[in-house]
């Protein structure tokens, strides 16, 4: 399985569907994505593997910490994140991963601006903020 940028040249390749993924409906993962929310996986950093190359852009979180974000420079697409409050994981942008049996968000933060149209269903946990 392989999540991928848009011109394919910045690759990540994972052992297969993660059993973590989060749907974030803060402002900056609004404007990261260019939708109402951002879906990342969450795998183990040493279970993925880059090839190509990634431009990088850290920014400050709500809650203190930092958030780092690696996109295509050739493309622009965001590939993988990643979270300072966990740093031995990585999130894989799940539309990078473009598998519509790729399983839905376990988590959704940042509930207080999501947007009215928006659904998230059960049995995912749902967070007015960020989970601590």
């Amino acid at each position: 399985m392989d999540a991928k940028c848009q011109c394919g040249q910045l690759c990540v390749n994972l052992p297969g569907p993660s059993a973590s993924v989060v749907a974030c409906h803060c402002s900056d993962c609004q404007r990261r994505s260019g939708s109402p929310f951002g879906v990342l996986a969450y795998y183990p950093d040493d279970s993925v593997r880059i090839t190509g190359k990634a431009t990088r852009y850290e920014r400050p979180t709500a809650t203190g910490g930092t958030f780092e974000t690696f996109f295509c420079p050739t493309c622009g697409s965001t590939v993988y994140a990643r979270a300072g409050k966990h740093p031995t994981l990585i999130g894989i942008a799940v539309g990078a991963i473009c598998d519509p049996t790729h399983p839905a968000p376990v988590r959704s933060v940042w509930e207080e601006r999501k947007h009215d149209w928006v659904v998230i269903p059960e049995p995912a946990q749902h967070f007015p903020r960020g989970r601590s």
